[in-house]
Order: C-alpha cells, then structure tokens, then sequence
C-alpha cells in the first residue's frame, strides 16, 4: 500500500450541501477501490492564483489516503468528470 494526497479545488458558487456532496462522492469513490482514508483537512475558501471558470475563489480540500498503485487512476477518472470540481491532483506522499 502506498500514501496519497488528493487535492480537491471546488466550486465556490455552490450552496454548501453541494460541497459537502461532492466532497462525500469522492471519498466514496476511494473507500470503494479499497483505500483507506487517513486524514480529510478542509482548508475553506482561498483566492485562486489566477481565474478558473470566471472565479476568483474556490474551497481546497486535501484527502491522504492510502492504496494500491492502481487506485490514483482510477479515482481521477472518477473525478474528472464530478462537475463541482474544478482542479484536483493526486500524487504520491514519500515514505518517512
């Protein structure tokens, strides 16, 4: 099993049930491809370094997790399409 940290940049204009929605979407989607979830950190609302879809702001979320090798892919196929998202990244933690 490897550690992961995916960063999740979500829309700001959508009511907060939204959010928390898709945010719930996503931990499922990688509590299904039989990950762990370890830490969910909720960073609130950030100015963007430069305009997303006519935005200026946007809520970051960071989930680690950990999984097989194969599970990034899979969870960023997911993801790509979840309309709330605007930016996510998923990359690999080095081990300590």
């Amino acid at each position: 099993m490897n550690k992961y940290e995916l960063t999740l940049v979500v829309n700001a204009k959508i009511d907060e049930d939204a959010r928390t929605a898709a945010v719930e979407k996503v931990k499922a989607y990688i509590e299904k491809a039989n990950a762990t979830i370890t830490n969910v950190e909720d960073c609130g609302l950030k100015k963007l370094a430069y305009e997303i879809q006519k935005m200026g702001e946007a809520y970051y979320y960071f989930i680690q997790f950990d999984a097989e090798a194969d599970v990034p892919a899979q969870l960023e196929a997911n993801v790509r399409i979840m309309e709330p998202v605007l930016r996510y990244l998923c990359v690999r933690l080095d081990a300590e």
